[in-house]
């Protein structure tokens, strides 16, 4: 049977005529017929469609008309999409369904029962929606900031449509060369590297700024000391500095002109009060196009991400605590240490500025990342001194909450937070035996793998080992000279008998490809979940073709305790702004997480670790029972 078009109703509009028919039958029941009120007929505004009639009940002592305190109002709220699109979300009205029709290119959203149109249409949806007689129109409008950057955003040229990889963006500007690229110290001859492999580009044209010059050059780039008391010459086509040395080179990098600058890592700026922010952010406002990386803009929280944001558009983000206000509130550690309204800032950083690209959008046949916590055994008598410790803060913290002071409140925070780091440290220590008994069992299954840890002390103790048992390792840590490091890469990427990499969350955790292994192993963990995000990727990036398998080696009563909860809450807000969703630290459904005496045996480790049969595997196997 076929259906005359006449009667196929809108979606919203069988949902008004849905929530009418209800509501009658609502009032039918709740009152005798006798005493029903008196009604008004309003014939609904649908073009050319013939309607049933609306009835809805009239104003008291009157039969439809309204006096000037009686004027029906209507709320409308506009809102940033995830489409970078501007939303319109109300209570169901046919008038208003009317005027939104009337908007240029504006569509209604079924699914999530929303009407959306371009941004440039913006003015025309509150012109139309002023004109609507008879009716008072309120309009909770977009947030001041939120206009503002839309505003600048549309004035400026749209390179996301142009979008590649940073290096090949470059061409697409070669009249406004030459190139400005700032980076992490330990990635300038990376970059150098890179830019004459896919741009080729002569190498005396390449300019990197190094604080020593000690190692060899074979690849012929112009290396110039910072350290030199002659005036340093700026002329390649592409110059490559460290953010270390942005404030010592501030003048001559803001004579050189550059108008285009490439910041590396940009989360480096993310500290208002650091030297290197405040001397990098003008030499970035300078250029005609600017170009921050990062795949974890932010480490901790929303704060981080402002002095970026200010380099990109200094118009707009210029007020802190507009931002903050907006963007940063709920924390408990400070000011603008919070999170708030995440959807709003992700879509505005999607809509004007961000090229978000995730693993799974751009990497669809990068294997899975695993992640597991691996609960080791401490000795008491390394765990006196943390307990002692731990004592010492609940003291503190109960005197925290009994004073009325708040100058003795911050000096009590001050102290707390002294106790904490002193944990820190001590909980590293105290884990260092147990972290090495696994090793051994790790050692023993043959495998390729990446051991990250944070305190010198751990990350000797690691070397020191690995050295005992005669296991070719590289190191790589603050101390390891930056031209050296992408040689010691090469080595553990290359050489199947060099079996572990011994890394600096810092110093080893950015930049690096080291899929050779597809283990990574954590001896420590960060406050800082960004730093481990990062570590993880070094063996899961490009050219990884083996699942990867991620242990966290916790110890129960330590700072473990309070580093663990502390990442993830961090890592859930930002997932909110970042990405649209939460982004957790996820361990494996599987995995037992309560205590050491419920995790019996790495059996299920060097089993994927080795890659052998059960019978091979058991004979091999050295575990010990926890």
């Amino acid at each position: 049977m076929e259906v005359d078009d006449e009667w196929e109703f809108s979606a919203e509009e069988l949902d008004f005529l849905e929530r009418e028919a209800l509501q009658q039958i609502a009032q039918r029941h709740s009152k005798p017929f006798s005493d029903s009120p008196s009604y008004k007929v309003e014939a609904l505004p649908q073009g050319s469609r013939t309607l049933p009639l609306s009835v809805a009940p009239a104003p008291k002592g009157s039969l439809g008309d309204f006096s000037k305190e009686q004027v029906p109002k209507l709320s409308v709220k506009f809102f940033l999409h995830t489409s970078g699109n501007i939303a319109a979300k109300f209570t169901y009205d046919p008038v208003l369904v009317s005027a939104f029709r009337k908007i240029p290119k504006a569509t209604w959203n079924a699914k999530e029962r929303l009407w959306t149109f371009p941004v440039p249409f913006l003015s025309s949806a509150e012109k139309v929606l002023s004109e609507i007689s008879g009716y008072n129109v309120e309009i909770e409008n977009l947030h001041p900031l939120v206009q503002r950057a839309i505003a600048s955003a549309s004035a400026a040229p749209d390179l996301r449509a142009r979008w590649c990889k940073a290096i090949a963006m470059t061409t697409c500007f070669r009249d406004v060369w030459p190139v400005l690229i700032l980076t992490p110290s330990s990635l300038r001859l990376h970059w150098a590297a890179m830019i004459q492999q896919w741009l080729n580009i002569p190498p005396s044209e390449i300019v990197v700024v190094l604080s020593q010059l000690g190692g060899s050059n074979r690849s012929g780039f112009t290396i110039v000391s910072s350290n030199t008391k002659r005036n340093i010459h700026l002329d390649g086509l592409f110059n490559i500095i460290s953010y270390d040395v942005v404030l010592k080179l501030q003048n001559i990098l803001m004579s050189s002109n550059f108008k285009i600058v490439i910041a590396d890592e940009s989360h480096f700026l993310k500290n208002a009060q650091a030297k290197r922010t405040a001397a990098t952010l003008p030499i970035i406002k300078k250029a005609q196009y600017a170009l921050l990386l990062s795949g974890t803009p932010a480490l901790s929280r929303p704060i981080e991400l402002f002095k970026q944001l200010e380099a990109l558009y200094p118009d707009v983000y210029k007020n802190v605590h507009e931002y903050g206000n907006r963007y940063c509130k709920g924390g408990v550690f400070g000011i603008y240490q919070g999170a708030s309204n995440h959807e709003e800032l992700h879509n505005l950083m999607k809509a004007t500025m961000m090229i978000r690209r995730l693993k799974k959008d751009v990497l669809a046949q990068l294997p899975v990342k695993r992640r597991q916590q691996v609960f080791l055994d401490v000795a008491e008598k390394d765990m006196k001194q943390i307990n002692a410790l731990f004592r010492e803060l609940e003291v503190v913290k109960g005197k925290i909450k009994a004073c009325k002071s708040e100058e003795e409140v911050q000096s009590l925070k001050f102290t707390e937070k002294n106790l904490i780091n002193k944990i820190y440290t001590d909980s590293a220590e105290a884990k260092i035996p147990a972290v090495l008994d696994y090793l051994e069992t790790v050692i023993e299954a043959g495998c390729k793998f990446l051991i990250f840890a944070h305190h010198q002390p751990m990350l000797d103790a690691i070397h020191k080992l690995f050295l005992k048992k005669k296991v070719h390792c590289i190191r790589i840590d603050g101390g390891t000279p930056p031209a050296s490091r992408q040689a010691l890469v090469t080595e553990f990427q290359e050489k199947d008998d060099v079996k572990a990499a011994v890394l600096s969350m810092k110093a080893g955790g950015v930049g690096l490809t080291l899929t050779a292994a597809s283990t990574v192993i954590f001896a420590e963990l960060s406050w800082t979940p960004g730093d481990l995000i990062q570590a993880e990727d070094r063996a899961h990036r490009i050219g990884q073709v083996s699942s990867v398998n991620v242990y966290y080696l916790l110890a129960n009563d330590t700072v473990d305790d309070i580093v663990w909860d502390v990442v993830r809450s961090k890592l859930e807000n930002l997932g909110q702004v970042l990405d649209g969703h939460e982004n957790s630290l996820e361990v494996s459904s599987s995995q037992i997480r309560s205590s050491p005496a419920k995790q019996k045996t790495l059996d299920s480790f060097l089993k994927r670790c080795n890659n052998v049969d059960d019978s091979e595997h058991q004979q091999k196997l050295k575990y010990r029972k926890l």
